[in-house]
Order: C-alpha cells, then structure tokens, then sequence
C-alpha cells in the first residue's frame, strides 16, 4: 500500500471514528473499508464485502468502530443460520452415513462457534480487540475444517459449502476493520 493510499485511510478511520456524523448516512465508509481489505487480502471478496455490510441495520450511518461489531454480528448470525440448517438437514431420511457424521461434527463445530462470537461481542464492547481477534479467528478456522471433513471422502459433496465461505469472510471482514482500527489507535495514541 503506498503512503497517500495509507494516508487517506487514517484520515478517513480518524474522521470516522472522532466525528460519527463525517461517515452518517453514506456508504463512502464501506465501500473504503471493503477496497482496502480487498487489496490486502487476494481471498478477500470487495463485492462480498460491500453487499454484507450494506444489507445489515445501521452500517450506512456506521463509524469505523461500529462497523466492525456489525460485522461480527453478521458472523454469528451465520453461524447460528448455519446450526439450524444443519439440523435440517441431520433431520432428513436416508442421509448418507459419511455425510450425518460430516454434519454432526460441524453442528458441534458452529454450536461452539455461536457461543465463541456471543463472547467476542461482549469483548468487542469492551474494547478487547485481541481476545475477539482470536474467537473470530477459530470461528473461521472451525467453518474450513468443516468444509474440509467433506473432502476427506473422494466424490462426497458439502451441503454446507456456501455457509462455510460465508462464515469464512465475514470473519476475514470483522479482523480487517480490527486491524485497521489498531493502525489507527497506533497512530493517532501512540502508548
């Protein structure tokens, strides 16, 4: 990243983040946040990104800060959309035996999961960035095991394939507006 691009990006987290009403009611915000994860990240989706952040209650009139818990929300509402759906599925008749034990593993997986980002709210709240970086972090590393138990059979397909890139970037979504909130700390309040 060069120094204008980082430059610009500081000063729009400062602004952000010191006047709330700067970013009120536009999608400028997003959209910034979203480029600049994208460019760090190739397995970072801008578009994925965008329409998440954008569909969700009150991001348009987010400042940084709230924009990263609103997306760890979006987390744990996937995971906890993705534990309903894999007792939907765990309910069906005649499921394949490899699949039932590929399904019950990742509903254990997501139930952790669920209770794992319920924390990470509480200490977004509380300014704990780290411990949420790591609670979201294993919520992302849980939902590509996941996905990853169904490729240890050749020719078994994951039904949960979408839920689990899903939880994959929301997560890649939430540790990038973190990371940039800690740049900007760091250099605005330097300890």
């Amino acid at each position: 990243m060069n120094f204008s691009s980082l430059f610009f990006l500081l000063t729009l987290l400062f602004l952000s983040m010191i006047f709330p009403l700067a970013t009120s009611c536009c999608t400028k915000l997003i959209d910034d946040t979203c480029k600049n994860a994208s460019h760090n990240d190739p397995n970072f989706s801008f578009r994925f990104c965008k329409t998440s952040l954008q569909a969700a209650p009150g991001s348009r009139c987010a400042n940084v800060s709230e924009l990263g818990l609103i997306a760890v929300r979006l987390l744990l509402d996937n995971a906890t959309d993705t534990q309903c759906y894999i007792k939907q599925l765990l309910g069906k008749k005649g499921l394949d035996p490899a699949v039932k034990i590929r399904l019950e593993d990742c509903l254990e997986v997501y139930r952790a999961g669920v209770h794992s980002l319920r924390k990470a709210i509480r200490e977004y709240r509380d300014g704990n960035y780290s411990d949420v970086n790591v609670l979201v972090s294993a919520v992302m590393t849980d939902s590509t095991t996941c996905e990853d138990g169904f490729k240890e059979i050749e020719g078994l397909v994951s039904p949960l394939t979408k839920q689990n890139d899903d939880a994959f970037q929301l997560g890649a979504i939430s540790l990038s507006i973190m990371n940039m909130q800690k740049w900007f700390m760091a250099l605005f309040f330097p300890s």
